[in-house]
């Protein structure tokens, strides 16, 4: 035992010398910290402000390199257009993939079928966006709403920050997560000490412009519900701790699933999801069959799998693509907004979410199929995904709450 601990030891002589490498880091910190800029009205301590470390972007090439090495290196991802069945769970997805302003999918269904699955591996046919380099919060080059603070004084002074393109993150929230691991930490002693705002980004800060995954959601603490709450409601994280305050944009697709036996979600969260999608075991035996060859060919050979369906994942990125494109022209004629608000009208649904994501969702499925106008069959497929968790619960209904909202779209619509 003693010699395991000895300086002798050969498990501190195998250790690599990494120490003139992390001085020469925390030298630089220093240098960074000493050109010091204002942040906001500084919190003051005596004649003390408050600033932030004014820290240098790696170069193109460098993170270029880290990204191709941290995909390399990621484990293989099941295909999308592998997956069988469960055509509900995955239309939601692609609409929240062509318009992010949809807000969101909660998908609740039995255990194994697939839910996890078919979130992960919605990874491959996630679009591109542009990002300033070095920055945390992944800012938008072209959006001052997508910005975080330093990087928004940084534009407005006319400085050219370096950007470059990357993949739109996909984030998992995992149960047992601390709250600072989710919303970030202040570093109080160097704050006090140094006037410097030392902030260690969480999830909320990486998820900024991408996916926020939350498997189990309904077994979610109620803190950390608080949590993802307060930031879909404003699209800001704000990081309070002994009078310090930072805010950093979080907007974000908040993916939620779960297995409706282990617990009801919170309707407050439950009214954030701006789709709801309900899975349910395949009874085919020949699907069920189909299933389970094509899941042992996965893990027998995941690399040789994947390229098997390399041809159909960039025909569906294409397609996905395209429609994001050509969003913007897609129309919906008033008559069919009138009654879009008929039917959200007299199924007594709150507010005004279930209009909004309806339109929405209803133009990302016209521009999916290449139409630049929403027809009242595009509607019908989407409503009963946007409202059916809107609906006031009543213990004594025995009907589902997806075909309630579809009996009374034929009503409205007929």
């Amino acid at each position: 035992m003693a010699a395991l601990f000895s300086p002798s030891s050969s498990l501190l002589a195998s250790r690599p010398r990494s120490v003139p490498s992390l001085r020469l880091y925390s030298t630089n910190i220093r240098a960074h910290c000493q050109q010091r800029r204002y942040f906001g009205k500084g919190v003051g301590t005596g004649n003390r402000r408050l600033f932030i470390a004014n820290v240098a972007a790696p170069d193109v090439t460098a993170t270029e390199q880290a990204s191709q090495t941290a995909k390399e290196s990621q484990r293989p991802v099941y295909p999308f257009s592998a997956i069988v069945g469960q055509d509900e769970m995955k239309l939601c997805l692609l609409l929240n993939v062509i318009d992010p302003k949809i807000g969101g999918v909660m998908i609740m269904g039995d255990r194994g079928t697939g839910k996890s699955t078919t979130v992960r591996s919605l990874i491959d046919l996630l679009p591109e966006i542009q990002v300033v380099i070095g920055d945390p919060f992944n800012s938008d080059p072209e959006d001052p709403e997508s910005m975080g603070s330093d990087i928004r004084e940084r534009v407005m002074k006319g400085e050219q920050v370096p950007v470059t393109t990357m993949k739109i993150n996909m984030v998992d929230l995992p149960l047992g997560a601390t709250e600072d691991r989710v919303c970030g930490t202040i570093d109080i002693e160097k704050a006090l000490t140094e006037g410097v705002k030392a902030f260690e980004p969480g999830l909320l800060a990486k998820a900024n412009r991408g996916i926020l995954y939350v498997d189990e959601v309904n077994l979610l603490d109620d803190h950390l519900v608080d949590v993802l709450l307060d930031a879909a409601a404003s699209g800001w994280n704000t990081v309070e701790r002994e009078g310090i305050s930072i805010s950093h944009p979080a907007r974000f697709i908040l993916i939620g699933s779960g297995n409706p036996e282990e617990g009801e979600l919170r309707p407050q969260l439950l009214d954030r999801f701006g789709m709801h999608a309900q899975v349910g075991t395949v009874r085919d035996a020949e699907l069920r069959v189909k299933i389970v060859e094509e899941r042992a060919h996965f893990d027998k050979d995941p690399k040789g799998f994947r390229e098997s369906y390399k041809s159909e994942q960039e025909k569906l990125q294409q397609q996905i693509s395209t429609a994001r494109n050509n969003l913007p022209a897609v129309q919906i004629d008033h008559d069919l907004r009138v009654k879009i608000s008929k039917v959200c009208a007299e199924l007594n649904v709150d507010g005004l979410r279930g209009d909004i994501v309806t339109n929405r969702a209803s133009k990302a499925l016209a521009a999916l199929k290449e139409r630049d106008k929403v027809t009242a069959e595009d509607i019908a497929t989407v409503i009963p995904n946007c409202l059916r968790h809107r609906l006031r619960k009543d213990p004594l209904e025995s009907i589902d709450s997806g075909l309630l909202v579809v009996e009374k779209f034929y009503e409205v619509f007929s």
